[in-house]
């Protein structure tokens, strides 16, 4: 039997089609300045650092050029030479620096020419220019207390510091309760209280035991997975704001096979950026634009879409600890 001509010709058209998808993605990534990544491999911060160098270097897979690491020795003045060093060859977006006091001054010294997505939380430098990756007091505080309220919790007591991320806490808390209905005071909580909110490790070791004594669900506003098991074993029944563990284990696996030690969060979020980076060559844009993009972007620390003023939507998952250990009670929530 002979076969189709009219057949044969759409299939060789679409074989042809379908071979050149793979060269078109190339050659738009090779077309494309690379990204830069800022970070502090000298000076204090030098090991987390270097850390989240190694993490970014694994989700740059066979795309080495999509990235280029630049050392910022965890000052200011640094990461204003390394922004420029990263302006000077070619970088079309910036992810990075750590700290928030670097910020102001790396996109001075950018002057709009590329986005700057840095790694800091710092809730402050909304409108500022800068797309904001670092973990947040919101995106932690919010999926937790709608969590929570589902659960029962109608009032809470707050156990925040003074620093900024206790003072921006505060404030998150206070928005996610009038949001949900829920009654917050500060301090340890008051008689009648149904739960306890903190924002750090230190202080629900502190309360752990006398909030189960006393019947009070204590909530843990902090986004680290990589808890020491004795500071587990003190928080027993605590519920928790996190990345997904399961998407994250496989990261920190394959980190922890290469590097010899297992990773942190921070370093899961400079995965995250290196894929980003991977991702924006592939779809043939850097610019703003192609951040804002309505689909955003997928990664181990939750899925983030950027928003225009600088702030991101991410999907945090709610954990429980039992038995000194991490489950995962809630997935797919996001602030």
């Amino acid at each position: 039997m002979r076969p189709d001509r009219r057949l044969l010709l759409l299939a060789l058209r679409s074989a042809l089609a379908a071979s050149l998808v793979p060269s078109t993605l190339a050659r738009a990534a090779k077309a494309l300045p690379p990204a830069a990544m800022l970070l502090p491999l000298s000076g204090a911060n030098a090991a987390l650092g270097r850390s989240m160098a190694r993490a970014a270097a694994l989700a740059q897979g066979v795309d080495k050029k999509a990235l280029l690491i630049l050392d910022t020795g965890g000052t200011p003045e640094g990461a204003v030479a390394a922004a420029r060093a990263a302006l000077k060859q070619g970088a079309g977006i910036l992810f990075g620096p750590l700290l928030s006091a670097e910020v102001r001054p790396v996109l001075a010294a950018c002057a709009g020419r590329v986005p700057v997505v840095t790694f800091s939380n710092d809730l402050g430098l909304l409108e500022s220019g800068a797309f904001l990756f670092g973990i947040t007091a919101d995106q932690a505080v919010a999926p937790l207390l709608h969590y929570a309220r589902t659960r029962g919790v109608r009032r809470f007591g707050l156990l925040a510091g003074s620093d900024l991320w206790g003072t921006q806490l505060t404030a998150a808390a206070r928005r996610a309760a009038a949001a949900e209905g829920l009654e917050v005071t500060n301090g340890a909580p008051p008689r009648g209280a149904d739960a306890l909110l903190v924002g750090t490790m230190a202080d629900a070791v502190a309360q752990g035991a006398a909030a189960r004594q006393a019947g009070v669900q204590l909530l843990c506003a902090f986004s680290g997975l990589n808890g020491a098991q004795d500071a587990l074993g003190a928080i027993e029944g605590a519920w928790l704001s996190a990345p997904d563990p399961t998407p994250f284990a496989d990261f920190a696996g394959r980190f922890e096979a290469q590097v010899g030690t297992p990773p942190g969060v921070i370093a899961g979020l400079a995965y995250d950026a290196g894929g980003i980076a991977v991702a924006l060559r592939q779809r043939g844009g850097e610019d703003r634009s192609a951040l804002l993009v309505p689909g955003g972007f997928q990664g181990v620390c939750g899925a983030v879409r950027f928003r225009d003023d600088g702030s991101a939507q991410r999907t945090m998952a709610i954990l429980a600890v039992e038995q000194g250990r991490f489950r995962l009670i809630e997935s797919g929530s996001g602030a």
